[in-house]
């Protein structure tokens, strides 16, 4: 790796990295394709398999990543956000990107950045833009046999559309990110549905009739073919795959990844026992994740969307049934059409609920969350942070004793805290999550 005139600390790359990050993001994949031609490809040298969707799209892409490194594969993954660290979202056999690597690669390619911008700011790229040229070369030079392409946003404009993948997955449809993507099923399913490649399969996960119906008429306009999770495994959710990640959720997330893993050719030499080895150690943080402190189980789950709050409503009600107590809630969310569905269901199940502001520029302040709660909610709402509900390692101040505790809503609020309870994972690297 050419690591150029290296910046003198990692804090310096952070703050020139946070500077394409404050620029906002940019849609549209003609200045990405550019970037990867100065650097010669590299999303060409490694085969992918690409994943965009609703929800799910992280859960899929880990358990891919699994199955195929199970069965012998150098395997890259590529996703966003990260939870604490930037290096998390590039990872080969789930080892993360180092400091050190990130500089590397920010002394590299800065300059082809701004070389590419020198005319145009708006020919700049941008920090998503940066970090997947980053993924692509660690692939590349990591000798990975297979990358695993997580899609940052919709699908048809989003920077990681250059690639040509061995096949395709659609994980789910759901109305998140309208402004941008389309206030329909119907608009926001053409909008991830852009990176269906001709030829290449396209494996559906569980989504709306509708959603499906308009991905179905643009593949076949392609020429590729559809395997659906729904008409493969039927309606019944017992005939599904068994994970170990909780949550029925995750078991039509695990069809998904099952179904995609049988389509790939028979190169790879995937078996089922296989598939099912791999699909019960699967490691996903933060989805209804189950963490013992102090003779307390404290749950983090990221429902951010409408979509996964419907998925939160029946694991809390589950909860309440198997505890037989309400649980105590902390949240914290991102956008006021988001917060809605989300504090509709938490208020149907909450013993109190503690609410805090990530620190994130788009994050719902106190007053728009208690809005959304009152007048519905008569139980305790308590205005906290994160750093006095978690002090330090093993320690949650929420409740009382006995009280089941579940952190959710924005994956950011999740990151902070997992930082405070895991300080081995390293200093939270906040300001760079998001786009």
């Amino acid at each position: 790796m050419s690591t150029g005139s290296a910046p003198a600390d990692y804090r310096s790359v952070q703050d020139y990295l946070f500077s394409l990050k404050a620029q906002g993001p940019k849609f549209g994949i003609d200045r990405m394709r550019l970037f990867a031609a100065a650097l010669g490809h590299p999303e060409r040298r490694v085969p992918c398999i690409h994943v965009a969707g609703t929800n799910g799209k992280g859960s899929v892409c880990a358990m891919l990543e699994a199955i195929l490194r199970g069965a012998g594969w150098r395997v890259g993954l590529y996703t966003s956000p990260h939870l604490v660290r930037l290096g998390e979202r590039v990872q080969v056999d789930r080892r993360i990107l180092s400091e050190a690597e990130i500089m590397a690669y920010t002394a590299e390619l800065r300059p082809v950045a701004e070389a590419a911008g020198a005319g145009r700011p708006e020919d700049q790229p941008s920090f998503f833009e940066f970090m997947t040229a980053m993924a692509f070369l660690q692939f590349a030079r990591s000798g990975c046999d297979l990358s695993l392409i997580e899609v940052g946003l919709g699908g048809r404009l989003d920077a990681t559309n250059i690639v040509e993948p061995e096949l395709c997955v659609i994980t789910s449809i759901g109305l998140d990110h309208c402004e941008l993507l389309g206030d329909t099923i119907e608009l926001i399913a053409a909008e991830k549905a852009g990176i269906l490649k001709p030829g290449r399969p396209v494996v559906l996960g569980r989504m709306p009739p509708a959603a499906a119906a308009v991905i179905g008429q643009l593949a076949a306009a392609a020429g590729a073919p559809v395997l659906a999770v729904e008409r493969e495994f039927g309606p019944d959710l017992e005939g599904y795959p068994r994970t170990n990640l909780e949550g029925d959720y995750q078991r039509w997330n695990a069809a998904t990844a099952t179904l995609a893993a049988r389509a790939l050719a028979p190169r790879w030499r995937i078996t089922a026992a296989g598939i099912a080895a791999a699909l019960g150690r699967v490691d996903w943080p933060g989805r209804w994740q189950s963490v013992p402190m102090a003779g307390r189980t404290i749950v983090f789950d990221a429902s951010h969307n409408p979509e996964g709050a419907a998925v939160l409503d029946l694991n809390l009600q589950r909860l309440r049934e198997r505890t037989g107590r309400k649980p105590v809630v902390v949240v914290g969310a991102l956008g006021i059409q988001r917060a809605g569905a989300l504090m509709a269901v938490i208020g149907r199940h909450a013993k109190e609920i503690h609410l805090v502001v990530p620190r994130q520029s788009r994050a719902c302040s106190y007053e728009e969350l208690e809005a959304l709660l009152r007048p519905a909610f008569s139980g305790p709402v308590l205005r906290a942070k994160a750093e006095e509900l978690f002090p330090s390692p093993g320690i949650c101040t929420a409740g009382g004793p006995g009280d089941p505790v579940v952190v959710t809503g924005s994956i950011y609020l999740l990151g902070e805290i997992l930082a405070r309870l895991e300080p081995e994972r390293g200093p939270g690297e906040g300001r760079l999550q998001d786009f």
